[in-house]
């Protein structure tokens, strides 16, 4: 099962481990990680579950798809070139190891 390190902005790190093809959002909200609000529940229509990949990682975690792409316009915090919809990022075990970092708002 993979392991993803959530950075928050506070400095603190939260480890999380779930089943691959699990939701990097669901493993989020399933596990308590502050910061991910997650409104829509996963439908890519709120765009509260928003995560920066790290950098040096964001190419094996993929670009977003066309609905995904389109939704990263309207976050509360900053799009960056390695913004993701958690909703959207199904964890597997390529993506063992992968650090996101939580924005400052979500909302």
């Amino acid at each position: 099962m993979p392991t993803v390190i959530f950075q928050l902005p506070d400095g603190t790190e939260r480890k999380v481990t779930a089943a691959s093809g699990t939701a990097l959002m669901q493993a989020a909200v399933s596990n308590g990680v502050p910061g991910i609000v997650a409104e829509c529940g996963g439908n890519a229509s709120c765009a509260t579950c928003h995560v920066y990949v790290d950098a040096a990682q964001s190419e094996s975690a993929g670009p977003p798809n066309d609905v995904e792409d389109e939704m990263l316009d309207f976050t509360a915090s900053e799009r960056r070139p390695t913004s993701r919809l958690s909703c959207q990022l199904q964890l597997s075990d390529a993506l063992d190891g992968l650090v996101v970092h939580v924005p400052e708002e979500q909302v």
